[in-house]
């Protein structure tokens, strides 16, 4: 067995994940940290880029010395990131020249209603892939650019870079020299045309975004650059993976055939499901987007629908209500009722994602009477996490003609049983959960794996792949779709909410 180790960088919404693997697939370093949350306006959402990276480089020292390893044991380090969040930067000082505009964040909903009013989502989704929504990096960037009357020139003149939270890592940890990305997050962006894989002049020009701040896009599995010593602990390492993280997550739980398909649970929710080397244009409201590239191989393309608000419903019970001391408290009191009631928790929080798109809905709890306790609202809560879900797999049913025979699972709701065995009810499929569920972590560290030969194929990784635990279907087929027909009656009511709040 090969000597060393791959790292990897999970830059999360919430918080930096570092895993190391070995040769195995085990993990044997583990470390992580939050970072901050700022909502300096109602639907607003931003981070810190310099607490991003000093969080990072800190959880990177963690995770070594829980492995007991050295940075020069390292064969190869593999990002994976919060994807659509944008960042701004001076090439030169390589300080950040505002704060992340985050995925989740709102405040371009007006400008995306003009360019729907122009006619110009079809085309540009027959381009990109993508709705246009403020839930992409495009938007973001035009805000950001029109903050200063000087930014934009200084971007034309290429001393402002933009990019996603890999990028702005790459350009850190090489002291600058990389201005990277991959495929899989370009394809996030709405201004790449993943066909031509190139960005795409005509959105550029009509969102008057230049050319020169965007990075270089590379395959997901290639070897952009090395660590600067003076960055990186003293020592050179190959970078040679980076995916967006729900790509990442498809890709360690060795989806690698087209029909298969994964969930990742966490702030949001993610399900994509593997089309192989043709995209396969949506009239469901998912998105078609790139799942990978692999050195010298054609780019795979898969189909997803992007839920906004799981796990950060339970954060808002806990930090916003204080009904609950932690996310894992909701299983016991969901698990102490015998039904739900007829609550109903619509979470959304910051609009509604696939297959709705609607950027002025807004969070609803119905059906309240007298007898509610915080246990009915922590168990809607979790129900609305499966509701979403299979929201989404019917409308990937529909769109891809395949029915799904069953759902992998990742992420950190997969440890509430409650929630998993509710989601296997309620798609009426089992769901399977592997035994490293920080599958976005281990797709990472593959891609960067290949990339230096760590691992040889695509082949010998599937075969790590390994079933912890599967949840098999109990609920009655009426009984399903009667909770379902509800919940959807309840996402009716929650729809425009926010559109017109005068009216």
């Amino acid at each position: 067995m090969d000597n060393g180790y791959v790292l990897a960088i999970d830059q999360g919404t919430t918080g930096s994940t570092v895993l190391i693997f070995n040769q195995a697939g085990e993990v044997c370093g583990r470390a992580s940290a939050e970072i901050a949350q700022y909502y300096p306006q109602p639907g607003w959402v931003e981070h810190d880029p310099q607490e991003i990276w000093s969080v990072t480089l800190d959880v990177v020292g963690a995770a070594l010395d829980q492995a007991k390893a050295k940075p020069g044991d390292l064969r190869a380090i593999g990002i994976t990131n919060q994807r659509e969040t944008s960042l701004l930067w001076d090439r030169h000082s390589g300080l950040p020249v505002a704060r992340a505009v985050v995925w989740q964040d709102r405040r371009t909903a007006h400008l995306c209603d003009e360019l729907k009013q122009e006619g110009l989502e079809p085309l540009w989704q027959e381009k990109t892939g993508l709705l246009i929504d403020p839930y992409f990096s495009a938007t973001k960037v035009h805000w950001l650019l029109d903050q200063s009357d000087d930014l934009r020139l200084r971007a034309a003149a290429g001393e402002i870079a933009f990019g996603t939270v890999d990028s702005w890592l790459v350009w850190k940890l090489t002291g600058g020299r990389c201005h990277v990305t991959d495929y899989s997050n370009a394809s996030r962006t709405l201004l790449f045309n993943i066909h031509e894989l190139d960005w795409d002049d005509d959105i550029l020009a009509r969102l008057d975004i230049p050319r020169a701040m965007l990075p270089t896009v590379k395959p997901s599995s290639y070897i952009y650059g090395e660590t600067d010593p003076k960055a990186f602990l003293g020592h050179r390492v190959p970078i040679a993976g980076i995916a967006g993280d729900q790509q990442a997550a498809l890709f360690g739980q060795a989806c690698y055939r087209p029909g298969l398909a994964k969930t990742t649970y966490g702030t949001g929710s993610f399900l994509l499901m593997n089309t192989g080397r043709k995209p396969v244009a949506s009239r469901q409201r998912l998105l078609t987007t790139i799942a990978w590239g692999i050195g010298d191989e054609p780019v795979e393309y898969a189909l997803e629908g992007s839920i906004f608000i799981t796990g950060a419903a339970l954060q808002w019970l806990r930090d916003g209500l204080g009904i609950i001391s932690s996310a894992a408290e909701s299983e016991q009191l969901a698990a102490s009722l015998q039904g739900n009631d007829d609550v109903y928790f619509v979470p959304g929080l910051t609009g509604l994602g696939a297959p709705h798109w609607d950027a002025y809905a807004r969070g609803m709890i119905i059906g309240i009477t007298r007898g509610c306790t915080k246990a009915h609202l922590a168990r809607a809560a979790l129900e609305s996490i499966a509701y979403q879900t299979r929201d989404v797999v019917d409308a990937m049913s529909r769109e891809s003609g395949i029915d799904l025979r069953e759902l992998r699972a990742d992420g950190g709701a997969v440890a509430n049983r409650f929630l998993m065995q509710f989601q296997a009810d309620v798609l009426g499929v089992p769901v399977e959960i592997p035994s490293i569920t920080e599958t976005t972590a281990q797709g990472a560290a593959y891609l960067a794996g290949l990339a230096v030969g760590f691992w040889s194929s695509r082949e010998e990784l599937a075969e790590r792949w390994q079933l912890a635990w599967r949840y098999e279907p109990q609920m009655e087929q009426a009984q399903r779709d009667h909770l379902h027909k509800r919940w959807k009656q309840a996402v009716n009511r929650s729809l425009g909410w926010a559109e017109d709040p005068k009216g």
